[in-house]
């Protein structure tokens, strides 16, 4: 069952970082358009300009949810990288409820106001030719704290699966097959040993 939902919130993840992926093709594109007006043809758009900086807040606000799943943060490895997957896990989840879903309501709730005032006015740009609807790209910052409180539970799940030594990169693992491949390894070199005095090989019945 919690495999299962792993990889439900799994799947949910990727679709961000496909989404994420598409805005940053879209922004290269839209970079190279500028430069190649500006530089070339001495022109340029302000809307253009500005949709750089629409797109920069899609990437980093919706991707922070695909970076946690893979758990591609940054973090200060002094103790953690030297600890057990057992204790990796109960730390990511102590992490997860303690300071990610705190952190993600409190931001996410606090920012519904502002996307509200920017929806009554119509905010738009300040600059002539720039881009209108502002509160859409406003309204990012809770669905971004909304997606990952989402991919936080998801996080959790994938950690206690670990912790309870269900994880799906264990499922998959067979014991009798590993051993049984180390036996035939044994097997394969048993009848061979090496005189380190002479660096020669001697087998089993003494010939070299």
């Amino acid at each position: 069952m919690l495999l299962k939902l792993e990889r439900g919130f799994d799947k949910f993840a990727n679709v961000i970082g496909t989404i994420t992926a598409i805005a940053m093709v879209l922004m290269i594109l839209n970079v190279f358009y500028d430069v190649v007006m500006r530089y070339f043809f001495r022109s340029g758009s302000i809307a253009m300009q500005e949709m750089e900086w629409h797109l920069f807040s899609i990437i980093i606000l919706i991707g922070i949810s695909y970076t946690l799943k893979e758990d591609g943060h940054v973090r200060v490895d002094l103790v953690y990288d030297k600890l057990s997957p057992r204790k990796k896990a109960f730390i990511n989840m102590f992490g997860s409820v303690f300071f990610i879903l705190p952190i993600s309501l409190l931001v996410g709730l606090s920012s519904i106001d502002t996307v509200v005032e920017s929806f009554s006015m119509m905010e738009q740009s300040g600059d002539p030719g720039g881009l209108p609807y502002r509160w859409i790209v406003k309204a990012l910052i809770p669905l971004c704290f909304l997606l990952l409180i989402i991919t936080t539970i998801g996080f959790f799940i994938k950690n206690l699966n670990v912790y309870k030594g269900i994880s799906k990169e264990f499922s998959n693992y067979n014991l009798k097959e590993d051993m049984r491949n180390v036996q035939c390894e044994l097997n394969e070199h048993k009848f061979h040993v090496v005189d380190i005095d002479n660096n020669e090989e001697i087998k089993k019945d003494g010939k070299k």
